[in-house]
């Protein structure tokens, strides 16, 4: 699912709330839709649409590769799996709206919003005082929360789940955030400093979620099968599981497939014909074990070429001497 169909889901999601969204487009939608979503339709896109280019940028070299198809974020579409790859998935599309409504806000392209200056004249700390043009995450949690949470009509546990890997994705961007200085003073003495907090690269956010998606915590739930509209596995009755789980943390329910092997149901392609990277002392580590682990260890070879790919491994048949 790409990005432009992404957008529509959430939008139908949130406002129509219609069984069969993907027979609309989102151009029809636009000529129909409310002000309010006008206003921050494409933000929301382009927002989208960062989230998807980090993480097939994060998982590039791993066996999951972040494919199209796990794009669906949707617990509402049938989409049921909630693995410790989908948590990132949610993650850093939440993060990725929420970033760029954030600095479309801060830069006045929103009539209704600007710079944070709730602080603006306070001290800070020795030195220095509140000043500048800090990114106003709070309208930016706020509109992607409204957007990309919409998604989420179910109560099961899935469902839950994914609301919490979408706040975790959103506390990324204030976790990443700086503080960004400004001398005053005569010749140069920087006798005061004003300062903002201005978002980080995205980059960092990916790179941080990255890291949360390792450490990614697995949920033990009821092993009845959970469906949508389950009422003996609803919110209220989860909400248990969650207490000793930090906001900040990436969660999931499932183990994840095999993604060394070719998986029809999954739409997956496997490892085989994947580029990994010849060793090179300028590479790092995660770069320099890329055939490892997307040949080696999935049983297969690699080519010599710079950009190798992952091959089957040719039987050996012994040979047998005669006397």
């Amino acid at each position: 699912m790409g990005p432009l169909n992404l957008l529509a889901v959430m939008v139908m999601s949130m406002y129509c709330h219609v069984q069969f969204a993907s027979a609309w487009t989102v151009n029809n939608f636009l000529m129909t839709g409310p002000k309010a979503f006008l206003t921050y339709a494409s933000s929301v896109q382009i927002g989208a649409q960062s989230g998807i280019q980090e993480c097939k940028h994060q998982f590039a070299l791993e066996r999951w590769n972040c494919p199209e198809n796990t794009l669906q974020l949707s617990t509402y579409n049938g989409i049921r799996s909630a693995t410790r790859e989908t948590s990132f998935v949610h993650a850093i599309s939440a993060a990725g709206v929420m970033y760029t409504l954030t600095k479309n806000c801060s830069m006045g392209d929103f009539d209704n919003c600007g710079c944070d200056d709730s602080r603006i004249g306070q001290t800070g700390g020795r030195g220095w005082i509140w000043g500048g043009c800090s990114d106003n995450v709070a309208f930016g949690e706020k509109i992607s929360k409204q957007f990309v949470d919409a998604l989420e009509g179910g109560q099961d546990s899935r469902a839950a789940v994914n609301l919490h890997n979408n706040e975790a994705g959103r506390l990324a961007i204030k976790a990443t955030m700086r503080r960004a200085c400004k001398c005053h003073g005569v010749s140069g003495s920087c006798s005061i400093q004003t300062c903002w907090m201005q978002l980080a690269d995205f980059r960092e956010v990916g790179n941080y979620l990255k890291m949360k998606h390792e450490h990614a915590k697995k949920l033990e739930m009821d092993k009845k099968p959970a469906r949508v509209g389950n009422s003996a596995d609803n919110r209220g009755a989860i909400a248990h599981t969650f207490r000793n789980i930090a906001r900040t943390e990436l969660i999931y329910l499932e183990d994840s497939p095999d993604y060394c092997v070719k998986n029809q149901s999954l739409e997956y392609q496997g490892t085989e014909g994947r580029e990994c990277l010849k060793g090179d002392k300028n590479m790092s580590q995660w770069e320099r074990k890329s055939c490892r682990r997307l040949c080696y260890e999935c049983g297969l070879r690699s080519g010599g070429e710079a950009h190798r790919g992952c091959q089957q491994l040719q039987l050996q048949i012994p040979l047998v001497l005669h006397s």
